[in-house]
């Protein structure tokens, strides 16, 4: 049963896949363009109006002098005319077809959510900022272990011959962590950009660190027959992304690609391994397929705040606690290991 395990949960990927939700684009809407052209008319959508439509995209005054600028967090926020006016013009939309019983409907490829405090995505942020704080702690956690708690070499180094590439995914993972919280804050295109990169890069490290570690790889020839390849599909996505076409739709299908072939590698090794905490490493297997099935799920908010990406998100901190408990005990276990074998 073990050894069908990877296969068993990418027939759930699967099928989480199949089950995505369709919806159409609320910003086709006759009646939201119009409102959206109005309010960039008057500054105004009912009784609310805006102070960015009083500037220009520059940030200057339209009818004042020219020291009246736009406060500069504002503009670089982008909380322009245009932004203000079509968030307004979307939740009074969405309101209207409540009201109709109509079901909400996407914007610009997204659902419709609240803002807090000029915040686009609160709870996706909120998560974020959690997940980066577990992924921290567990990294101090590794530390004080590996320098503090178990033996070192002579040399001081440690006997964990993994200990480097713990710590630059330590580093990469809480760089990505930061990037989406402040892509979730305010999505302009230097901020996706950001968000993309950072997460293109994490997903290449972490298949370099699945193949490295679940196939036990200590040749430097290997190593860099395995690594060169990934680095060269990671640069290249990158590369495309910031200096050709950022494509969502395509970033998404190779995220997918690279983390569905990581996932492949820890469920064959979780499946055959007679490591000591193997049943963490399948635990984190199993709960890595069901988290990804939460990103590729669809659904309207829930009051407007919470939808599959949120959820996602926060999906993702017991699994960082889960994952870092798995490296401090495989830390312990190679440690003994190679303890015994310098005796």
């Amino acid at each position: 049963m073990a050894r069908n395990l990877p296969w068993v949960m990418l027939i759930v990927v699967v099928s989480c896949l199949v089950s995505t939700l369709e919806a159409s684009d609320g910003d086709s809407d006759p009646l939201y363009k119009s409102c959206v052209d109005q309010c960039q008319k008057t500054g105004c959508v009912g009784d609310t109006c805006f102070q960015h439509c009083k500037f220009s995209a520059d940030g200057k005054a339209i009818d004042g002098p020219w020291y009246m600028q736009e406060p500069l967090y504002l503009r670089w926020k982008q909380w322009d005319c245009q932004s203000d006016c079509e968030y307004e013009c979307m939740m009074t939309r969405e309101e209207e077809r409540k009201r109709n019983g109509e079901r909400p409907t996407k914007y610009f490829g997204k659902w419709p959510l609240k803002h807090v405090y000029g915040i686009q995505e609160p709870v996706s942020v909120a998560f974020s900022a959690l997940d980066l704080a577990m992924q921290f702690q567990g990294w101090v956690s590794y530390f004080i272990l590996v320098y503090y708690k178990l033996p070192l070499q002579p040399n001081r180094k440690t006997y964990y011959e993994y200990n480097g590439l713990v710590h630059i995914y330590a580093i990469i993972v809480m760089n990505s962590l930061f990037w989406s919280s402040i892509c979730h804050s305010r999505g302009v295109e230097l901020t996706v950009r950001l968000d993309y990169s950072s997460a293109t890069v994490l997903a290449g490290f972490s298949l370099i660190l699945a193949i490295l570690r679940s196939f036990s790889i200590q040749d430097q020839s290997v190593k860099i027959m395995v690594t060169a390849p990934i680095l060269a599909v990671v640069g290249t996505h990158i590369l495309y992304l910031n200096f050709y076409n950022l494509d969502e739709g395509l970033h998404w299908k190779v995220m997918f690609g690279i983390v569905g072939i990581e996932l492949v590698v820890w469920g064959l090794w979780a499946a055959l391994t007679s490591h000591p905490s193997k049943w963490k490493l399948r635990a984190f297997f199993i709960s890595s397929v069901l988290t990804l099935c939460l990103r590729m799920l669809d659904f309207p908010p829930y009051k407007g705040y919470v939808d599959a990406h949120a959820l996602w998100r926060g999906a993702g901190i017991p699994l960082s606690y889960l994952w870092w408990s798995f490296v401090c005990d495989d830390a312990v276990f190679r440690t003994t290991v190679n303890l015994k074998k310098s005796k």
